[in-house]
């Protein structure tokens, strides 16, 4: 069992780990001992050597089959196992659902809801053959509430749910735990990374509307918790014998908000976010 496992013992892939959150969790495993292989776009293949009680960084492009199998299979070899898989890499897209295009929605699908999908499917065989294993996806509170003019992250979001939802029980008697975070606003240079759609400037019918949400949500963001509330998390669960479905972390009134959505009558809940996003 991974929880059992030493630090030191411990396999763990970080993807996007060179920003944020990704980053965050690499380098506090890796202080605590860990043997991290932190995987992006922006580290070199093969990696550059790191000294002990560093991470490795090396190159993955979540969207892409070939890049993906090759980062895998350089840490199985380099480590002799993979312990850990953690699918953190992605990024915002924001706009109007009419004026997001198909190629904008394909692009935010392709790395949030199938990077993770390519990366699942590509450890889970040396993990099944080890008898042993644990994924722990990143989704976001964004996948339990859906966000105006968020529309598309919100679907990767809830689709990344789902599909944990399903793998956990599917690979359970392999003996491989399946588990979600589902992280608030975080100060993180996710705010600045955010992309605007083609259609959202000048002669978008929703402009004004959209403007006002977007500044609302970055204010947000630029009060939100520490990334590193999520990396000492997910040592938690690594060190747990038997992780939950899913654990939530953020500024507390968030947290809350997902648990009302669950007990409010749809109307009220959907009006009350109407009114915090100032659209009402």
């Amino acid at each position: 069992m991974t929880g059992a496992r030493r630090p030191e013992e411990t396999i763990v892939l970080i993807t996007g780990a060179t920003s944020g959150i990704g980053r965050a969790c690499t380098e506090h495993l890796a202080r605590r001992g860990y043997r991290v292989f932190g995987t992006g776009r922006r580290a070199p293949f093969p990696p550059d050597p790191a000294p002990p009680g560093y991470p490795i960084l090396v190159y993955m492009d979540v969207t892409r089959d070939e890049s993906v199998h090759q980062a895998v299979d350089f840490i199985v070899r380099e480590a002799g196992r993979l312990d850990v898989v953690v699918n953190n890499a992605g990024f915002g897209v924001a706009g109007a659902v009419e004026d997001t295009s198909i190629e904008e929605a394909k692009a935010q699908l392709e790395t949030n809801f199938f990077g993770v999908l390519r990366v699942c499917r590509a450890v889970l065989p040396m993990m099944r053959a080890q008898g042993e294993g644990l994924i722990v996806n990143i989704s976001s509170l964004g996948g339990i509430i859906a966000l105006p003019f968020q529309a598309l992250y919100s679907a990767s979001k809830f689709a990344v749910e789902g599909l944990t939802e399903a793998l956990r029980m599917e690979v359970r008697p392999f003996g491989i735990r399946v588990t979600l975070v589902e992280p608030g606003d975080m100060r993180t240079e996710f705010t600045a990374r955010r992309v605007r759609v083609a259609a959202s400037g000048e002669g978008s019918a929703y402009r004004s509307f959209f403007e006002r949400v977007i500044r609302v949500v970055e204010e947000d963001e630029q009060h939100g918790g520490s990334p590193e509330a999520v990396a000492i998390l997910l040592e938690r669960i690594l060190r747990s014998p038997n992780p939950a479905p899913r654990y939530r972390v953020g500024p507390a009134f968030q947290r809350l908000a997902a648990v009302l959505k669950g007990v409010m009558p749809g109307r009220l809940f959907e009006w009350a976010l109407m009114k915090y996003y100032r659209l009402s």
